[in-house]
């Protein structure tokens, strides 16, 4: 694994976005090389100084609806990312859906755990 590896979630205002903030919190909360990307300071950044930080890490973006934002938003500012997890795709494997974007209910949380181990299988691979 990298030195550090940093993770920019889905800040939509969707379940499955709620479902993608979590799990990286979780994720970071539980795995001190892991760092965490605010996708709303990233686009409003219109003078670039948070690129070199951005550039500094792998990234793994975790999209939370179809339109992939996070990739977009990181591409718009010239930066790539090493891997990509489409919350809804990998959900959907294993029928599993949230339904509230303000709150997690026990369907919820059973997605997050799903997406949570995603991303720590992404970290180890």
């Amino acid at each position: 694994m990298a030195e550090k590896i940093a993770l920019a979630s889905c800040n939509g205002m969707s379940a499955n976005g709620l479902v993608s903030r979590v799990a990286v919190g979780d994720c970071k909360k539980e795995n001190p090389n892991v760092i965490s990307i605010c996708m709303g300071s990233t686009s409003a950044d219109t003078e670039g100084k948070n690129d070199d930080m951005l550039k500094k890490f792998p990234i793994i973006a975790i999209n939370g609806c179809d339109n992939g934002c996070v990739n977009k938003i990181l591409s718009n500012r010239g930066i790539e990312v090493s891997k990509t997890i489409g919350v809804g795709d990998i959900l959907k494997k294993h029928n599993a859906f949230a339904t509230d974007p303000f709150r997690l209910d026990s369907k919820g949380e059973k997605c997050v755990e799903i997406i949570k181990n995603k991303i720590n299988e992404e970290l180890e691979g």
